[in-house]
């Protein structure tokens, strides 16, 4: 495993959001985390990161203690794409994406050739080219959640995280974030995803997580976890399951 945490109780300081959590990241899988709101998914996201300290157990990446890793290097290694949310300053697509690189530059120095090089590269793969030289407070919010993805690939990681990628996002810039979330897991990278609809962990999780009231109910391979019965269990209320052949999909019952 890449990424894993085992025995994780998570949480602030006076407020413990979950525990008894573990997850396990590799190489080249998707994971989906599913479950209602509040229910300790992104306080989860975040404890994998490294942005806050489990309150017990511990997350280790490649067998090594995290906490024992720089936070530079960890930053090198795992990359994180926030919802995206309105921009408060006016950097064009390809300074956002550039700051991806932040962690291999010293204090001060300017983007080498090699980190501009990782940015266009990284630019390129999103597809969003044209965009380039746009500020960012001037695209959409689906150009801005491929701008948030380049610029954590920029970093070259083994894992990439990504909290609720699609939210508010249209039909189709849904699709193109989906597609690319395929397309890391096809490259190699350990991926891990929140997400609210049952049918996007069903088309492009290799395995599932359900978390409720800060514990982790189910987790498994994705085939095993996505049925009827189990999400009317998770969310607590009727799920309708559509059939047509071997494909089948989740509707609220």
């Amino acid at each position: 495993m890449i990424l894993e945490g085992r025995g994780l109780a998570i949480g602030y300081p006076g407020r413990r959001v979950g525990e008894g959590l573990d997850m396990a990241l590799a190489a080249g899988r998707a994971t989906a985390l599913l479950g209602p709101n509040g229910g300790g998914k992104t306080t989860l996201l975040k404890t994998l990161l490294g942005l806050i300290p489990p309150l017990a157990g511990e997350v280790r990446l490649d067998g090594v203690p995290l906490a024992a890793i720089p936070i530079r290097e960890r930053a090198r290694r795992i990359a994180y794409v926030p919802q995206s949310q309105g921009a408060g300053f006016g950097f064009t697509v390809f300074e956002t994406v550039l700051m991806g690189r932040t962690a291999f530059a010293s204090p001060f120095a300017r983007p080498s050739t090699s980190d501009e090089e990782a940015a266009r590269t990284a630019i390129a793969r999103l597809g969003i080219v044209r965009l380039a030289e746009r500020p960012i407070t001037e695209i959409s919010g689906g150009e801005r959640q491929l701008t948030l993805i380049a610029r954590a690939l920029a970093a070259e990681p083994a894992v990439v995280l990504l909290d609720e990628p699609t939210a508010s996002l249209d039909f189709g810039n849904q699709g193109r974030v989906l597609r690319e979330i395929g397309a890391l897991r096809e490259a190699g990278l350990a991926v891990l995803f929140t997400t609210h609809d049952p049918n996007q962990a069903l088309r492009h999780a290799d395995a599932v997580a359900a978390i409720r009231d800060g514990r982790m109910i189910e987790s498994g391979p994705a085939r095993d976890i996505l049925l009827r019965e189990r999400l009317e269990r998770l969310y607590g209320t009727p799920v309708e399951e559509v059939r047509e052949g071997e494909r089948r999909a989740f509707l609220p019952g």
